[in-house]
């Protein structure tokens, strides 16, 4: 008893690949397939703009780059603003009174008066 020859399977085409998603969900007003990308390769720009709330977001883009890459970088500086806002609201005190800082101190010898 022989195995079959593997010449005799029909050759099968190449995968199909799906393309990817060029429009997302806004971050700000939560609407579905409204924010696109738009790339221009030549400047070396990459545009993402939502057409509900006009939130837009812009960065440096290369022969690589596709617009997931570019929503997820406006998703990773979203994120780093409102860390960075947060920790700004944590320094300040929520009191009414404000803080006085210590004053520096000064060099001057004058309050040696005896000589």
């Amino acid at each position: 008893m022989g195995k079959r020859k593997k010449s005799s399977r029909k050759p099968t085409g190449p995968r199909r690949r799906e393309p990817l998603e060029t429009a997302f969900t806004c971050l700000f007003c939560h609407h579905d397939k409204s924010v696109t990308v738009r790339l221009d390769r030549k400047e070396g720009l990459a545009q993402l703009v939502c057409r509900v709330c006009d939130q837009r977001y812009q960065s440096k883009v290369n022969h690589l780059t596709e617009p997931i890459d570019v929503y997820s970088e406006w998703i990773d500086a979203a994120d780093a603003a409102q860390r960075e806002e947060q920790t700004v609201r944590r320094g300040n005190p929520s009191s009414s009174r404000p803080i006085i800082p210590p004053a520096p101190p000064s060099d001057d010898d004058d309050d040696d008066d005896d000589e």
